[in-house]
């Protein structure tokens, strides 16, 4: 059959459409009626309304898409589908016979049959379609019922909401699978003794040891897409304990999106590796010191430094300077931050803090109230084979910006320092000390809000451990680590972030802030972590190497000297560092020109040399990496 052209795929439908509504507009007759005598006055509005429901009924049906439904996976979408086309129709005839019946058309028409003709209508047409989901699904099952009798895994499934009742269905219709549903672990307490597509909700989450323990479960599925990490981890370390293999189900728009790919992997969330609750904001101190104001941040193309601009332009600023050397990654920081805040000033400023001079011309130009200080050389191993760019750039480029803010009369500095500045052993470290010294020093001279902020490595910046894992779980493994002892404080970017925005309006000048980060963690277990949370098994799916410590790394970091105290802030999360090791100022000024003419001159052996003698506690090693332990 045709209609406008096109092809009906469902022409048993449309007839049993045009059966049912002759049947459905003599049956309101006859429930309107009853058959009485004078039946006969009404059989000529009854065969008009039957030519026009004939006409009327199929043809809307069909523009409301009816026909081109697939209805043995019909659901409450398709039930309100069906309740809109019916009634439309029903309104159309409804229209036509009321302007019939008014121009004397015919006679003897009862109104009421209009709406009894609406009721069986809509249960005509429901019934039709759902009688063939019915019927298909019956065909299904008695085509597979055989196979579940075979050996077939029993799975567990956590969590009975939307997710885990989509897994229980795609199983029972999947009988070729081998997995057959034998229960839900749900902390809801409304779900517990129910049953969802026959399956019971057997037991809250708490609960899952004792079930592996007391009950033969082959596998164990996580049908929470949006779980928490301590959630997925305490499931994945009792299946481990229990050796019963799992499996995550990602979520429907990582599947839509192309996310994965290896072994089904879930999207890790960075905040699943924490094994510690995130750090709490102060949002309120935050907005009213920076609302209105203007904010520079240097390195706003890094990680650390492009998520500062976001948080930053969230308070309303009344301008924000995008400071950075690499062109490409203020560029890209820009086109986001644009998506975001399409209203806010942010001038892109291309430039190397190196270079007084330019810096010097921004400042003057701009008056910035507020500069964050991110931009730095990183990266350990590199570092310890360019000493003179580490030293340029994080000592010199440090001065330059202590520099300006003072003389330009800014009110606040914050640096961004790192835990390697603590006992350095890696040119990165002593560098990062020497600059944490030039702003504290500035700080003690001038009474200006200069302050340092010391925290761990970051999870899922540019570079670091997160992303490298990541990629080659993505391969198939190996996963590569130094040494199983190694050790690190971890924070998320927006916690890194959000640390910095506090210490901005607590510092009065001269404080070093560390974050407490709670213990340190192996990266041995944070690798492990990755992988399982991935839905994968380490050293079953995912192999692990070590490749030996580096030149320039310690197997774990420190946030502060041995022998000094901290003290508790205004924060729960924030300390301050009681400690003053710094270098006097004309010593610290001398060892910084003494660093950068080494540097300029090539001496690399000179500023190992100059930095252990000046810097307490230092170690710097002179063993040149080996490039191919750096990826």
């Amino acid at each position: 059959m045709i209609i406008f052209g096109r092809k009906i795929r469902n022409r048993y439908l449309l007839i049993g459409d045009v059966f049912l509504t002759i049947v459905s507009v003599l049956a309101s007759y006859v429930l309107r009626l009853e058959l009485v005598v004078l039946f006969p006055t009404y059989l000529s509005s009854a065969f008009w309304m039957l030519g026009i429901a004939i006409a009327v009924k199929p043809l809307v049906y069909y523009f409301f898409g009816i026909y081109r439904r697939v209805w043995r996976y019909a659901s409450i979408r398709e039930l309100v589908l069906i309740v809109s086309a019916v009634s439309t129709a029903s309104m159309i005839v409804s229209t036509l016979m009321i302007g019939l019946f008014a121009l004397q058309v015919f006679v003897g028409f009862p109104r009421s049959i209009l709406a009894i003709d609406w009721l069986i209508s809509l249960f005509f047409v429901g019934a039709l379609r759902f009688a063939f989901r019915l019927m298909a699904e019956n065909k299904s099952t008695a085509a597979n019922g055989a196979k579940w009798k075979n050996r077939h895994k029993l799975v567990l499934i956590i969590g009975a909401g939307d997710a885990g009742a989509m897994v229980v269905r795609e199983l029972q219709k999947n009988p070729q699978l081998n997995m057959k549903p034998v229960g839900f672990l749900d902390d809801d307490a409304e779900k517990q003794n129910n049953k969802i597509h026959g399956v019971p909700v057997i037991a809250p989450l708490a609960e899952l040891n004792h079930i592996l323990r007391t009950r033969h479960i082959d596998e164990v599925i996580i049908a929470i897409p949006s779980a928490p990490g301590k959630i997925i981890r305490l499931v994945t370390e009792t299946c481990h304990e229990k050796h019963v293999p799992f499996r995550t189900m990602p979520g429907i728009y990582e599947l839509l999106g192309g996310k994965v790919s290896f072994s089904r992997l879930r999207e890790v969330d960075i905040d699943d590796l924490l094994r510690r609750e995130p750090a709490h904001i102060n949002s309120d101190a935050i907005s009213s010191s920076v609302e209105g104001r203007t904010i520079l941040v240097t390195g706003a193309g890094g990680s650390i430094g492009r998520e500062l601009c976001r948080q930053i332009a969230q308070y309303n600023p009344q301008q924000l300077l995008l400071l950075g050397h690499g062109e490409n990654s203020i560029f890209e920081a820009l086109l986001e931050l644009k998506d975001t805040f399409p209203d806010l000033s942010m001038p892109p400023i291309i430039a190397d803090v190196r270079d007084l001079n330019r810096l010097q011309n921004i400042f003057r130009k701009q008056h910035p109230s507020i500069v964050f200080h991110t931009a730095a050389h990183k990266h350990v191993p590199l570092m310890e084979l360019n000493a003179e760019e580490a030293v340029t750039n994080n000592v010199l480029g440090t001065r330059n910006i202590v520099q300006v803010c003072e003389d330009l009369q800014v009110e606040r500095l914050v640096m961004i320092s790192t835990d390697k500045a603590i006992h350095p052993v890696n040119i990165m470290g002593a560098t990062k000390r020497l600059a944490e010294m030039l702003v504290i020093d500035a700080a003690h001279r001038t009474g200006r809000a200069f302050s340092v902020v010391r925290f761990g490595n970051v999870l899922g910046s540019r570079g670091s451990v997160v992303p490298r894992f990541k990629k080659q779980i993505a391969k198939g493994g190996p996963i590569t680590i130094t040494h199983p002892d190694m050790k690190r404080y971890f924070m998320t970017i927006p916690e890194a972030v959000h640390l910095v925005l506090q210490a901005s309006i607590m510092g009065t000048g001269g404080e070093t802030f560390v974050l407490n980060m709670g213990e340190q963690v192996r990266i041995l277990d944070l690798a492990e972590d990755l992988i399982r949370l991935s839905g994968l098994e380490p050293g079953k799916d995912i192999d692990i190497t070590f490749l030996g410590v580096r030149p320039g790394e310690k197997l774990s970091e420190e946030l502060w000297d041995e022998g000094f105290a901290f003290s508790p802030t205004d924060h729960p999360d924030v300390y301050k560092v009681d400690s003053d090791d710094s270098l006097k100022t004309e010593q610290l000024n001398k060892t910084v020109d003494m660093l950068i003419q080494f540097s300029r001159q090539g001496k690399t052996e000179k500023i190992i040399q100059l930095i252990e003698e000046k810097i307490p506690g230092s170690a710097l090693q002179t063993e040149t990496p080996d490039l191919t332990a750096i990826t």
